[in-house]
């Protein structure tokens, strides 16, 4: 099996193989995300930009379940490969993509046909022309819905296989797929809002079918199997990957309370302002968290295989790595964070470069302790921990941050809303290593 490589080479060696393949992919991820940002400011303005802003956090929460999923499922998979139960590891497999398919198709549905209200609840006081933007963007998604979440489970099950390098591959070919189709429709055809999520969607759809098709037969350490899975093993999953869920929904509902907050103080143009600052910031986030979602599979492996030595000296790279882009992250943000926010706006709209250069440089101080949740989290699901991520999630990613989110715009306004993601990371950051310091392994 390849996924006994996690037991059989070296710490630092293992690190690279797994966190190479997964930071490479997770640069060509963040620039896509950028570009795509870039194509959408620069040729369709403001209210385009803030539509796709609004529709975020209804896509975050549809992908927040199947990851659940799939997180529960590849941290299960990897516990039972390390305990050489192929057959067992192969029902998880098996039931989990039927499981995110079928949630996919009902999803869709509703999202195609309800798509106004969501939108109208998610944005009171967005202009007319945001918020139409945003029904055609989520319509859009809703048409290529049932094959858009599987893709990221596929992609996971990949690296819990031993595969990094294909899920590399297949991340930069659908990632460029849809720089190109950005170009074509939005930049040469001129065809609006719609074609910046046509283009994801195709994109994520490729990627979809490419990674579905790799695991028919018994290629893979895990494959398709008719055999069900006992309903204990499924409450194990969705505890396993419930941080994760949390995490993301706790992301989708801040960045509504975030525009409300937003169109109160400074109206759809901090909204605007707000994107670029998440352009940017996906760069570092997905950096940080390709390196410790790399490592999840190999630490679950050694801890179902009884290698506890191994899985700390294994979680002790993820840390210096992080820590690394983290500071390195900072000092990109708040040097270089205006000449980047320039790329975004037209070079006539000064009142939104203004608004984002000041939110970019209070939004980079996050990042010197920002990646503390990240790792512990990550940590804590791979040795099926659920409750202690479970916390960090949802005091990293919603307690703390509505909490300060009041206190800090009633003394600043708006720049509270751009400080807010600093204070709440050290806050976070101290109950985290509290949790990690009373876990016994």
């Amino acid at each position: 099996m390849n996924s006994e490589l996690f037991a059989m080479q070296a710490p630092t060696k293992l690190f690279f193989r797994c966190a190479v393949p997964a930071v490479i992919t997770s640069v060509f991820g963040a620039l896509y995300s950028v570009v795509d940002g870039i194509f959408v400011g620069r040729y369709l303005g403001e209210d385009a930009l803030a539509a796709i802003n609004i529709i975020m956090p209804i896509i975050m929460i549809v992908t927040a379940i199947s990851n659940m999923i799939a997180t529960g499922a590849s941290v299960n998979m990897s516990i039972l490969l390390g305990e050489k139960k192929q057959d067992e590891a192969s029902r998880v497999f098996s039931f989990s993509v039927k499981f995110i398919l079928f949630f996919s198709v009902v999803i869709s549905i509703f999202g195609f046909f309800l798509a106004k209200p969501f939108v109208i609840i998610l944005a009171p006081g967005a202009t007319d022309k945001a918020v139409a933007y945003a029904v055609e963007y989520l319509k859009i998604f809703s048409l290529f819905g049932p094959l858009i979440p599987i893709y990221f489970a596929t992609d996971n099950y990949l690296r819990v296989c031993g595969r990094e390098k294909h899920s590399m591959v297949i991340g930069i070919v659908t990632q460029l797929l849809n720089v190109v189709l950005d170009f074509i429709l939005i930049a040469v055809l001129r065809q609006g809002v719609q074609a910046a999520a046509t283009a994801s969607c195709i994109s994520i759809v490729l990627g979809s079918v490419i990674t579905l098709t790799m695991f028919l037969g018994k290629r893979m350490d895990v494959y398709y199997t008719r055999k069900n899975i006992p309903i204990a093993r499924f409450f194990r999953i969705i505890a396993n990957g419930s941080s994760e869920f949390f995490s993301t929904v706790s992301i989708s509902v801040m960045s509504v309370v975030m525009n409300l907050f937003l169109l109160k103080y400074g109206g759809t143009t901090a909204v605007a302002a707000f994107s670029i600052v998440m352009y940017v910031d996906s760069i570092v986030g997905m950096l940080n968290f390709g390196i410790c979602d790399s490592l999840q599979p190999a630490i679950s492996y050694c801890y179902g295989a009884g290698l506890k030595g191994r899985m700390k000296a294994i979680f002790k790279r993820v840390v210096i790595a992080s820590v690394t882009t983290s500071i390195v992250a900072f000092l990109f943000m708040f040097f270089a964070g205006p000449t980047v926010a320039k790329v975004f706006v037209k070079p006539d709209d000064t009142d939104l470069l203004s608004v984002s250069i000041t939110a970019i440089k209070i939004f980079a101080f996050s990042y010197i302790v920002g990646w503390i949740d990240m790792c512990f989290s990550s940590f804590f699901t791979a040795l099926d921990r659920p409750l202690r991520s479970l916390i960090v999630s949802l005091f990293g990613t919603l307690v703390f941050p509505i909490a300060f989110l009041f206190i800090l715009t009633a003394i600043w306004n708006l720049n509270g809303v751009w400080l807010m993601a600093s204070v709440s990371a050290v806050a976070s950051g101290i109950l985290t290593l509290l949790l990690a310091k009373t876990m016994k392994i």
